[in-house]
């Protein structure tokens, strides 16, 4: 996964990576004197240094401030002092041992963001996010790129499959555009698909868009947004709660979705199938007490069995993006969504089994909505003859149909 990740050159510094605030704090070379004393500002280092301490997550940090009364007045409480704090576990004591050392990384951390012309939010800021700052495990810091100004905007999520349909793709630009022209801030993941289409909506209209992170906010991931990221940083907010230079890697991504559905009135899914990270936002929507919206797909695209789910347990049906905006003008849950079930998910070997190779791969290509086989062929290095003998084989096991003139799609 992290092969795919590219640190932006425009943001890169020569400071080694921190892989995150819940491993070992190995401070980057240090900067110079006169930079450390301008960008310093304690009382964001104190959370900083606090997110760095292994095996401290949002619920420990919360857990030491609340008891010792202030960040800094936890890092100068004693080991003693933090024994006797119930709840503690011997990981989370081990990290006092740690303080001095993560304290040196969270100053260097501090000016790199702010030499990258980025900016640090600790949750006691006033600009930090309030719906966010109200969920049970907020981030204790955001690193920021970008307008800032965008968190405390009236803001909707959307998300949906990285794999998205052309159907898919289409109504989440278009939705995104409609509540962007209303003002609102659209929230998404910046992943492939749905986010990416979201984003590029919201960027045509007034409202702007906030891309949260799974890894550093210079870290481009996936390489193929670079462009994207780069625009979402000029024109909208990029954020994160792991440092400048984190990979990303699988496990900081549903940390990452509760950060977009915490920032949001409402959750809108597009397109998911059954088990995928979409509804784990949007039931992460629904224990925060968002609205949760989906939009309905064609009744046999397992793309959208997930949205479809969605609606029959009560979530509100999406055909406009006028839809979302009345859905969230009181932005209390009453849709009553329940526990998710994720079901295993569909895919082609298991769909189709026993299929050669090659018209596996074509199968791949097709989609739940009618394309061309024109495109098709655009995307496979077959001749003619025998992408017609796959699609006549294909059709002859009843996994795809062939539609009016040149069109084709997927049955499974």
């Amino acid at each position: 996964m992290s092969s795919e990740a590219v640190v932006d050159p425009g943001v890169q510094s020569k400071m080694d990576l921190v892989e995150s605030q819940n491993t070992s704090c190995n401070p980057p070379p240090p900067t110079s004197q006169a930079a450390e004393q301008s960008a310093y500002d304690p009382a964001v280092a104190d959370w900083l240094t606090l997110t760095l301490l292994p095996g401290c997550g949002p619920g420990t940090i919360r857990k030491l401030v609340d008891h010792f009364g202030s960040p800094g007045a936890a890092l100068a409480a004693t080991r003693r002092q933090w024994s006797d704090l119930s709840g503690l576990g011997s990981k989370q004591l081990a990290a006092w041992n740690c303080i001095d050392e993560c304290s040196k990384t969270a100053r260097l951390l501090a000016n790199r963001t702010i030499s990258m012309g980025g900016q640090l939010l600790s949750i006691d800021d006033a600009a930090f996010p309030e719906l966010l700052r109200e969920i049970p495990d907020p981030p204790a810091v955001l690193y920021c790129l970008g307008d800032i100004g965008l968190l405390t905007s009236s803001s909707v999520a959307m998300v949906g499959s990285r794999s998205a349909t052309s159907y898919g793709r289409r109504v989440a630009r278009s939705l995104a555009e409609g509540l962007s022209r209303e003002g609102l801030t659209v929230v998404s993941g910046m992943a492939l698909g749905i986010d990416s289409e979201s984003h590029i909506g919201a960027l045509q209209g007034r409202g702007g868009t906030i891309g949260v992170l799974g890894c550093g906010i210079d870290v481009v991931y996936p390489r193929q947004n670079s462009s994207l990221y780069h625009e979402v940083k000029t024109k909208g907010l990029l954020i994160s709660e792991y440092p400048p230079g984190t990979r990303p890697e699988g496990f900081r991504f549903p940390a990452r979705n509760r950060i977009i559905a915490g920032l949001s009135k409402g959750v809108v899914v597009v397109e998911a199938a059954r088990k995928s990270g979409s509804l784990i936002t949007a039931q992460l929507g629904l224990d925060f007490g968002r609205e949760i919206f989906a939009v309905p797909g064609q009744v046999d695209s397992y793309k959208s069995e997930g949205a479809h789910w969605l609606l029959q347990q009560g979530a509100q049906l999406v055909m406009s993006a006028a839809d979302i905006v009345a859905g969230t003008s009181a932005y209390y849950n009453t849709c009553g969504v329940g526990t998710f079930d994720n079901q295993p998910d569909n895919n082609i070997e298991q769909l189709a089994p026993g299929l050669e190779p090659d018209a596996i791969e074509l199968l791949k290509q097709l989609e739940p909505y009618p394309v061309s086989r024109e495109e098709v062929s655009e995307k496979l290095h077959l001749s003619p003859a025998r992408l017609s003998e796959l699609f006549l084989y294909l059709e002859l096991e009843g996994v795809v149909e062939m539609g009016p003139g040149d069109m084709v799609r997927r049955t499974v």
